[in-house]
């Protein structure tokens, strides 16, 4: 029975089509979207504001990936935008303080991030603590480490090529951010539909015991899955760093929200086994046309917070019926 089911994760996790079923829906609510801002406001459907929305939705994309990865395993990560402030701040530290080479800084920011993700991974397996709990405590402990390191003080001015990296249009089109965006989502895809580890992350969400039975290391993918998601906010923090020209300790705040919220609304079931990339792709951008579009109506932020929670709700009611029914 057990190979049965593996079997049956295995063939759903390389069919591509099986994996957007979840977010036809979403796909369509992006599309009337879309359509809807084009008529509601003169300069939304132009090349311009195209381009601004990808700039703006590198953050919370590359966060989206890891976030993606952890609930398919049937996990949830609080921590990635207290992950991100400590990325950024360990950078900020070692290359304006510390006088380091910022090629270094940066690696010493992705590995501290990736221990940050390899702690709440052993605290989750070993120690058996509710992903909920182990994530909350880390939350707030890389918080608190980002404000030590220059005592809540922002640091500002990086080299003239880290802060073009967000600026320069390369081929006139998309800049340096937005491409290392792309480079994860596409990586992350097709890890996912390729690779048998990416077969074994679908298992392990699908049913953990059977997964086990069949012979998967569960604890070892969910360590692994965390310490994926955790750097991959640091590295979410450095392309921040890059917009900002500047690294603050209070950076990331309600990011992790924003994170699951486009891989929810983009289709990845919250109890694990089914969603993708694709589906998330579709929830980042739903997430920053949505509030690119508010921002050109002139809605209140307010106001903002309130519809884009209502747009939650509302996904994650359709995810339960759409799961009820098959």
């Amino acid at each position: 029975m057990a190979a049965i089911d593996l079997k049956e994760q295995s063939r759903s996790s390389r069919n591509p089509f099986a994996k957007l079923k979840g977010a036809t829906g979403p796909l369509m609510g992006l599309l009337a979207l879309c359509i809807f801002l084009s008529f509601g406001t003169d300069t939304f459907l132009s090349v311009r504001n195209g381009l601004n929305i990808l700039d703006q939705i590198t953050v919370i994309g590359i966060m989206a990936v890891g976030m993606t990865f952890v609930i398919l395993i049937g996990g949830i990560d609080l921590s990635v935008g207290s992950v991100l402030a400590l990325s950024m701040m360990i950078m900020g530290w070692t290359a304006n303080v510390a006088g380091l080479p910022m090629g270094f800084a940066i690696i010493l920011a992705l590995i501290a991030s990736g221990i940050s993700g390899l702690i709440v991974g052993i605290l989750i397996t070993a120690f058996r603590v509710p992903a909920f709990i182990a994530t909350l405590a880390m939350m707030s402990a890389a918080r608190g480490v980002a404000n030590m390191i220059t005592d809540g003080q922002q640091i500002v001015g990086f080299p003239d090529w880290f802060m073009m990296l967000a600026i320069d249009r390369h081929f006139g089109v998309l800049t340096a951010t937005v491409f290392v965006m792309i480079a994860v989502l596409i990586a992350a895809w097709i890890f996912l539909q390729f690779r048998a580890e990416g077969r074994m992350v679908y298992a392990v969400g699908g049913n953990p015991e059977v997964a086990r039975l069949a012979g998967i290391k569960v604890h070892i993918v969910t360590i692994s899955v965390y310490v994926l998601c955790a750097m991959l906010a640091g590295l979410a923090g450095i392309v921040l760093a890059a917009r900002l020209d500047s690294v603050q300790p209070s950076s990331g705040f309600g990011y992790e929200l924003d994170t699951i919220a486009a891989v929810v609304i983009g289709g990845t079931s919250l109890t694990g086994g089914s969603g993708g990339i694709g589906g998330t792709l579709i929830g980042v951008l739903i997430i920053g046309v949505l509030r690119n579009g508010l921002n050109l109506l002139n809605v209140s932020p307010f106001l903002q917070q309130v519809i884009i929670g209502v747009v939650i709700i509302l996904a994650v009611g359709a995810e339960t019926l759409r799961r009820r029914r098959s």
